[in-house]
């Protein structure tokens, strides 16, 4: 298949992505480039033209999923929070956003347990790891508190993995209790 007239190399690279990620998910590391590149629309070679191997295309979707939610925690951080733990409670909020689609937690929780298997993802995952954690120790509260509240914020986006079912009035609760924490 030839390139699509009309579409740039930042439009074909996040069709890719979004194609490797539905893709990896479904099948694990596993997925083939050839169904990869068919989903996206594009040909073997304008994948490779992009991600040259496999496990570069597997570093970037897992990349990929790591900046978005950091995107995330930035569009919700309130700009008139100049407080110390700003951003942990953004974190916090960006979670339980999150949460309001459990199914797409789902998802992504099992799209980054197939990718973790790779080496190349579990070194981008400790690279964001150590990022968060910087950012995180930086934010001005005591840091083992504000590691508790990341960590019961990991742990309420993980519970749809078990079947677990928070109302919206529970996380509500959840996280007013460990919003305070950031602010004591």
């Amino acid at each position: 298949m030839g390139r699509i007239s009309g579409r740039d190399a930042e439009t074909t690279r996040r069709l890719v992505l979004d194609a490797a990620a539905a893709q990896f998910a479904a099948h694990g590391a596993e997925a083939s480039i050839d169904s990869i590149a068919e989903r996206a629309g594009v040909s073997k070679g304008g994948l490779k033209y992009h991600f040259a191997s496999k496990e570069a295309l597997l570093r970037a979707v897992a990349v990929d999923q790591l900046l978005t939610f950091r995107a995330e925690v930035q569009e919700l951080r309130d700009p008139s929070d100049a407080a110390a733990g700003a951003l942990t409670r953004a974190y916090l909020r960006a979670t339980l956003v999150a949460l309001a689609q459990p199914d797409l937690m789902c998802e992504k929780h099992a799209l980054m347990a197939q990718l973790s298997t790779v080496p190349a993802v579990q070194e981008a995952c400790r690279e964001d790891a150590a990022w968060w954690d910087a950012a995180v120790a930086a934010d001005g509260i005591d840091p083992t508190t504000a590691a508790l509240v990341v960590a019961a914020a990991d742990g309420l986006a993980a519970a749809p993995l078990w079947g677990a079912a928070y109302t919206q009035e529970q996380l509500e609760r959840l996280g007013e209790r460990l919003e305070e924490m950031t602010r004591a």
